[in-house]
Order: C-alpha cells, then sequence, then structure tokens
C-alpha cells in the first residue's frame, strides 16, 4: 500500500485490513475481512454503515469514518447530499463512479468523466 491518492481503490480486503490496523483499530480487522471491504467498498464506510460491519462504538465510528473521508480527499460524507447543494465537485463524482464494479467503470479515467459529463 503506497500513498497514491486513487490507490486505495485498488486495494483488497487484506489491504484494508491492514490499513485499518495502521490508523488504530486492530480489533476491527475481522469486520472488514470478513464483510470483504476491499478499497472500492470503503467508500461507502460511514457511521450509517459501520454497524452492519459489527463497529457499534460511536467514538471509533467517527474517527474511522473521518480516516475514511481524509483517504479519500474528501471533507464531507458524498451521499449526504441535497438537491439544493452546489454543483458536485469531479473528484468526489469520480469516486463514487469508482465505487462500483465492472470493466467499463476499471477504465473509467477523471479525464473520461470530464469528457462524459461536459457532452
Amino acid at each position: 500500500m503506497g500513498t497514491s491518492k486513487m490507490e486505495f481503490l485498488q486495494w483488497s480486503c487484506e489491504d484494508v485490513a491492514t490499513w485499518i490496523e495502521s490508523i488504530g483499530f486492530p480489533q476491527y480487522k475481522l469486520c472488514f475481512t470478513e464483510n470483504c471491504v476491499t478499497g472500492r467498498k470503503l467508500i461507502f464506510v460511514d457511521c450509517v454503515h459501520m454497524p452492519r460491519l459489527g463497529i457499534t462504538d460511536f467514538k471509533d465510528m467517527q474517527a474511522i469514518a473521518a480516516r475514511v473521508r481524509e483517504l479519500l480527499g474528501i471533507s464531507e460524507v458524498l451521499w449526504s447530499r441535497s438537491i439544493a447543494d452546489p454543483p458536485r465537485d469531479i473528484e468526489g463524482l469520480f469516486l463514487e463512479m469508482k465505487s462500483r464494479t465492472g470493466v467499463k467503470t476499471d477504465e473509467l479515467t477523471p479525464q473520461q468523466l470530464l469528457e462524459d459529463i461536459s457532452h
């Protein structure tokens, strides 16, 4: 696991478990591996979803959610938006698209997303 901004998208369940341990939560490694949380699925890990993984301590949930947002490079949870909010930033939209699986998604680059949006 390196420090490339989008490298986490390629993380396996084991990579995510190693990361969760590295940020100070080794007790939750099994929660992430048993639920097969990959780097792409990590995008959706927030305080709403953590209890489903077996993480119920609220302070831990807040800390992990903050570290996930930090890893993603976002300041707010992507899916807590209102239609009254300003337009999406491209990086957040790209991350949301990359969370999906499939050949088209695997090949998607930020430049391609920009081109798709502008047409």
